[in-house]
Formats: structure tokens, sequence, C-alpha cells
């Protein structure tokens, strides 16, 4: 491995932190209070490496994660350090879908990163491993590492495998029989009973097995996206990405980053060495050629800021013309992430973008190595596979992450377009203030073909919490709507929406953007070839509304969601809580 620095590797430099909090007379009482916790004498003059387990029964993506963590904890030790586990906290997306608690969701994202940071620099640690396994925790585990700027290496708990419906156990007929389930299956089941495809009976079956153990959602959903995107930026050890969360491969993975951390220390090495420009255009990169969530945008956005890395959505278009979908995963696709992980993960993904100059191959990683050498002796994926295409046989030539402009969205929108359900839609606006309306209109039949659904009072400060629309755009899919309805939110989406949605509209309609401003029967078009989005009304009449437009109250007036409200900035800068502190 190469080293980062020609330091002296004294024991003060490996312990930046924790020789402050520990060492001399005058410390005496901290050492007496970690005697009973496992340290010995010898230990004092080792590194402190924290484990930040993300561990809960909230959710099955995070059950075995307190497991993952002692793992990194025998890495860490037996490599020289003296390692502390610690929790923070997870919610799960899956669960509160559709419901208030959703608004918690990326409210968390902050929550973790400033408990992480709240106990890794009390504990004086001087680096640690970040175990994350949903949603939110992992851009949170980034956004504190960008941030302490502490030598650190990311672990992703990995992906659930697939459910499956057999004719043992669902009613005779039924259209889910012998497909992989997950939990979007479910939402899109929700909208095939309310459709009257299936049956209570049906949708209690596909309910009971979509979900059969530990690991985040099986696609290639915001979690797997997220921990693609973590790979590529080079902040977790190769291949931890595409791992089954119950697997040998997982634990080797665990002790190895608890190695690596100390390993850092000693080359020197730090976040702020690879969280670079570059390496976030390979995250974008790579998120683009896996097909993955929206989320992407926003998280990679908010990781960018923690670290000082000029990024903006602008980017994310840049980059998307030149680079092509090539994953068939799920949602849009055929496959779950653990049929990817049969065939070696992302790596050789990454091999083929590197060899075509659209990976940046001489960023650093958490190994000590350049992207460029972790990849060398990467090997193709085997002849006769069909889940990632290559290059010039692409599933699409260029993003199907699409930023919109117009003037429904000035400061720009976020569509998922796979081009599977058009690259155009025209359509007359059914306005929905929150989800819940736009379910149950979309449950009822009130939403017909050639509506486009707009949600919103559902944007980062109106929410508050920008939460995700996956309740109205699976029963859209359920109900066989896909290709005749587009839905817009100043919200945004899971990972498993798909169809043609456009989220992250800004301004957001809590502010006065334009999207406040809809009426029902006013004519939209989305239009992927363009990136556009415009509501056909006259500049005229979109002042006259704004003239009559008042803000509406806060929805919470105090605690958390009161908080994030009044600090959050625009999804359109990643909606970070930090951008306008006074220093």
């Amino acid at each position: 491995m190469k080293t980062k620095s020609s330091k002296s590797l004294t024991a003060t430099n490996l312990r930046p932190f924790s020789s402050i909090l520990v060492d001399g007379p005058e410390r005496a009482a901290a050492r007496a209070m970690l005697y009973p916790v496992g340290f010995k004498e010898e230990d004092f003059k080792k590194p402190i490496i924290g484990i930040a387990s993300t561990w809960s029964n909230v959710t099955p993506c995070n059950m075995h994660i307190d497991k993952l963590a002692l793992e990194s904890e025998k890495g860490a030790n037996e490599a020289g350090g003296k390692a502390i586990i610690f929790n923070t906290i997870t919610i799960s997306d899956g669960i509160s879908m559709g419901s208030e608690g959703m608004k918690y969701s990326l409210v968390s994202r902050e929550v973790i990163a400033d408990s992480i940071e709240t106990v890794v620099g009390c504990g004086g640690m001087d680096g640690y491993v970040a175990i994350g396994g949903c949603d939110k925790n992992m851009p949170g585990c980034l956004i504190v590492m960008a941030r302490m700027n502490r030598p650190a290496v990311f672990v992703y708990g990995g992906t659930i495998l697939p459910g499956c419906l057999t004719a043992a156990t669902a009613p005779a007929n039924s259209p889910n029989i012998g497909k992989d389930l997950d939990v979007v299956s479910v939402f899109e089941a929700i909208g095939q009973h309310a459709a009257g495809k299936i049956n209570d009976a049906e949708l209690h079956a596909v309910e009971s097995c979509a979900i059969p153990g530990p690991g985040s959602c099986g696609g290639m959903y915001t979690a797997n996206t997220m921990a693609s995107a973590i790979e590529a930026l080079g902040m977790s050890l190769p291949n931890s990405s595409a791992q089954n969360a119950v697997s040998p491969a997982k634990l080797d993975d665990c002790r190895r980053a608890g190695a690596a951390v100390v390993n850092m220390l000693k080359q020197g090495i730090k976040p702020s060495d690879i969280l670079t420009r570059k390496a976030f255009e390979n995250a974008i990169t790579v998120v683009i050629a896996l097909g993955g969530s929206t989320n992407a945008v926003l998280h990679l956005l908010a990781i960018a800021h923690a670290a000082k890395v000029k990024l903006t959505i602008d980017d994310f278009t840049r980059i998307g013309k030149r680079v092509p979908v090539l994953a068939d995963l799920k949602p849009s696709g055929k496959f779950t992430m653990s049929a990817l992980v049969a065939i070696g993960g992302i790596r050789p993904l990454m091999k083929t973008l590197l060899d075509a100059g659209l990976l940046h191959g001489d960023c650093l990683t958490v190994t000590g190595e350049t992207m460029a050498e972790t990849l060398a002796n990467v090997k193709p994926y085997p002849a006769g596979q069909s889940i990632i295409q290559p290059l010039d046989k692409p599933i699409k030539r260029d993003s199907h992450l699409v930023i919109f402009r117009g003037n429904l969205c000035p400061e720009g929108a976020v569509g998922k377009i796979s081009g599977k359900e058009g690259l155009r839609f025209e359509g007359k606006a059914i306005v929905f203030e929150g989800e819940e309306a736009a379910l149950q209109a979309i449950l009822k039949g009130t939403v017909k073909r050639g509506h486009v659904v707009v949600v919103r009072s559902e944007g980062p400060k109106g929410g508050p919490g920008m939460r995700e629309m996956l309740s109205p755009t699976s029963a859209i899919m359920g109900k066989g709507l896909g290709k005749e309805v587009a839905l817009i939110t100043d919200g945004r989406f899971s990972g498993g929406s798909h169809g043609f949605v456009v989220g992250h509209v800004t301004p957001e309609a809590y502010v006065g953007g334009p999207i406040a401003l809809v009426k029902n029967g006013d004519p939209i078009v989305i239009d992927a070839e363009k990136r556009e989005m415009t509501l056909g009304i006259s500049a005229a009449e979109m002042q006259k509304r704004k003239k009559t437009w008042k803000q509406p109250k806060p929805r919470y007036p105090r605690g958390v969601l009161a908080k994030y409200a009044h600090t959050v900035t625009s999804a359109s800068e990643g909606a970070v809580t930090d951008k306008d502190l006074k220093l």
C-alpha cells in the first residue's frame, strides 16, 4: 500500500485525540471510567477506534448490525487499536412510508450525523468505523466523516435476499407467484388490490413473505444506491456495497474495515484526501450506470457540502450526458441486488467504466491505494449474464436522473426517467395538499389517465421533512397507470419508485414556489429530452396567483421537526441544516 504521509509515526500522531483524553496524571479519572468498560493498562497507549453501529430492531435493514459491529471491533483491536462500540439511531422508511412518521426520515440523516460527531468528539476517538444499513443512516455517516475529517471507513450492512411467493403458499393464479419479492412488491400489491387484480388473501400472502430476513431493501433502491456511491467515493472497502447482509463476505468486510482505520492512521489518510471533486464525479457516474435512486442527488450534494467540495445539481446533468444506464435492476428493471452480488457486484462494472475513461482512476481510497489500483485485478462478469449490459448496448444511452428546469421548477427538480414510461408527458394537473390525499384519490379511481398528480406541501420546510412518495407511485403502478399518469412533488421519492415521476421541485410550495400556484386543470408538460417542466399559464397569470398566495403556518411549532424546518435549505442544495450558520 502507498504511504500518504511521511510524518514520523509517533504514538501521539496515532493518538491525536485519545492522548488528550487519557494521558497524564490529570486524566486519571477518565482512565478510571474506562477500566470497567474493558480497557487494560496497555490499551491506553493504543489509538481509540470508535465503532458506530446503527443497530436496532426498528427495521430488518439494521437488525443484524450489532453482530457486524463486533467483527469491526475485532479487526480494529487485532490491528493495534482499542475499539469502543457505540450506537446511534435509525428509522424505517418502509414502515413509516405514507404516514406522518415519514416526516422524520430525512431529519434522521442530520440527527445521525450529529450524534456520531457528538460521541466521537466527546470520546476522543482517533478514527472510527460506521456501519449503516438503511437509507438515511448511510449518508448521515458520510456527512459526519466529511465534517470531522478523522480516519474513517464506512461499512454497508448488506442487501436482503428476495422473498418468493410459491404456489403452495399463494392463492391459485396469483400474478405474483414465482417472482422475486421485496418491500416495493408489497406497495405495488396494494395498488393491485385496489384495482381488483388481487384479493385479500393474495395481498396477505405477498406481505407475509416479501421480507425474509435481515438486510436492506433488495433492488437498486436508495440503500443499495448509496452503498454503491460510497464505494465509488472510495470511503468503503472494495465490494462492501455488493454483499448479502447474512454472509461470510460481510463479516470479513467488517473485520477488515476495523483494521483499515488503524492503517489510515498510520498512513496519515483522512476523508479530505479521499472526498475530492473527482471522487464525487465517480460516485455520480456509478449511480447513473446502475440506474440508482433520485435520493443520491440529495445525499451526494449534502456529503459534498460537508466535505467543502463544490457540487451542484447541474453536475448530474453534465455527467449524465456521457454516462449510460447499464444495470437491469429493480425497480425499473428485472433483477435484485442479490443477483448482482452473485455475479461479482459492482466492481466489474467500475472496471468497465474506468477502462472507458468514465471513472477517475487516480482518486485515493480508504485502502491507501488509488481507485485504479483497487480495480486492476478485477475480473469481468461471467459470460452470458444479462444483469449488466455492455457499453455499446446500454439500457439507456444517457442518465435516467434528469434535472429539470422551467417555470414550474426554476431552481430545479429531479426526475427518474428510465425511458420505459416515455420521454415526454403532457397532461392536466390534479392537485393535492399532501401525500395521503393523493394516495386515496389514486386508490379510489379519482386519478385518471392523462392526469399529472401534483403532491405539494411536502418539501423540506413545508412537510417538514420531504417525505418519499412510494405509496402513491406504487399505487399508480399497481393500478396499471404507469404510462398514463405522471406525478410531480416538492417531496422526494423512494429508490423503489418508478414511472413518470419528478420530485425535489424547487422552490417548494411552502416558500411560495410555482408549485404552490398550480390549480386543478392547469396544463403541465414534462419533457425529459429538453429537461424542461412547464406550467401552461401566462407569466401574468402566474404573477396574479402569486399576489394572493399566503404562506401557511408551520405544521410543527416545537420539537425536532420545527428545528429542522427552521434550519434546512432547499432540496436543490441537498437539504442541509448548517449552510447558513454565521461563524
